[in-house]
């Protein structure tokens, strides 16, 4: 009999023998029965409606795990397209890797700002699984403009059909109650997102920060400066490294893109608090440069453009919900020059992880 529990993307197995096997992101020592599980499910198009999307189509490794379609038409495609071919979503796929420290979702007692949850909004608190990634994983199988499946009864049907469903048998047993299936689903999809395959901390920054070009130095020298308040460059979570981003959320002024639904409230929408309306979950920048198009509505094709609208707004257009946006010394007015713009630019690349 095993039993597991989890810290940020840290998964310690404990075995009844007293034993323990110790799995962190970017330095495994074995491959889990519980993480190939997750990533057979992650990878499994019968899952959809019409057997033709996985959890990995719209969160590809070849686009940082973001919707690898949307980055290589990153100026006419800005959601993703759902099982039945017509549907698309609503806000642009963020990036499945690093997720998993996203704590659940909480408000800070003393300035009122919330953190963590799953989604741009935050809708996935965590709350009911103890797992804000879990529980984000239960989401897009059962969303008819995503992945579409009329029932959990049908998911269990198609995993029970699978080739994988011996190896569901061992870390599970078999599906006797779709309810704690559905739980056991969501359970090893976030084990599978948690997994060094996804989670890597492997990027220039991890593993050769002393062969940074100058440019690169220069722009981690005005990353630290300009982007640190909310893309922290020092680890939270229980994360081994910087995740850039504090799992806050803000609202940074973006413009409507026609392209999808305006205006977005946001975690204000999500909350039914006004105070919130705009604010949106704040990313991890970890695979920025592979994961465009740029922002919870797809509204920036380029890390150029999305870079420059950060260091000034005006000519941007207004914002979609003007409401809460974030002070322009912050955001919005930066005074970086455009050489200044070249060199954070650089930094972010060495964001980027080897898969």
């Amino acid at each position: 009999m095993k039993k597991s529990f989890k810290v940020g993307c840290l998964s310690i197995l404990l075995i009844t023998s007293g034993a323990f096997l110790l799995h962190a992101a970017g330095k495994p020592t074995v491959a889990n029965d519980l993480e190939k599980l997750g990533m057979h499910l992650y990878k499994d198009k019968n899952l959809s409606l019409n057997q033709n999307q996985s959890c990995q189509t719209c969160h590809h490794p070849l686009a940082g795990f973001a919707d690898r379609s949307n980055f290589l038409h990153p100026y006419d495609k800005v959601v993703s397209l759902g099982s039945d071919g017509v549907s698309l979503g609503g806000r642009n796929a963020p990036t499945s890797a690093y997720a998993c420290f996203s704590p659940i979702r909480y408000q800070d007692e003393t300035t009122g700002e919330w953190f963590g949850g799953m989604f741009w909004d935050g809708r996935a608190t965590g709350e009911t699984l103890g797992d804000p990634l879990a529980e984000q994983a239960q989401g897009p199988p059962l969303n008819p403009v995503e992945m579409a499946m009329p029932s959990i009864d049908a998911i269990m049907t198609v995993i029970e059909a699978s080739t994988y469903y011996p190896l569901w048998k061992k870390v599970y047993g078999p599906i006797t109650d779709q309810e704690v299936a559905w739980v056991n689903f969501a359970d090893a999809v976030a084990a599978y997102e948690r997994s060094a395959d996804v989670t890597k901390f492997n990027s220039k920054f991890d593993v050769a920060p002393g062969q940074f070009t100058g440019a690169e130095n220069r722009g981690y020298v005005l990353f630290q400066t300009n982007c640190a308040s909310c893309h922290s460059a020092t680890p939270m979570y229980a994360a081994p490294e910087a995740l850039f981003t504090t799992y806050g959320y803000a609202n940074i002024g973006v413009p409507a893109n026609t392209a999808v639904p305006s205006p977005d409230l946001g975690l204000g929408g999500e909350l039914g608090d006004t105070s919130q309306n705009g604010k949106f979950k704040i990313p991890t920048l970890r695979n920025i440069a592979v994961t465009a198009p740029y922002s919870h509505n797809g509204g920036f094709p380029t890390l150029y453009d999305m870079v420059s609208f950060i260091n000034d707004r005006s000519g941007f257009g207004a914002p979609d919900v003007s409401e809460n946006v974030v002070d322009g010394t912050v955001i919005g007015d930066l005074g970086l020059s455009e050489e200044d713009i070249a060199d954070l630019i650089a930094f972010l690349n060495t964001l980027t992880d080897d898969y």
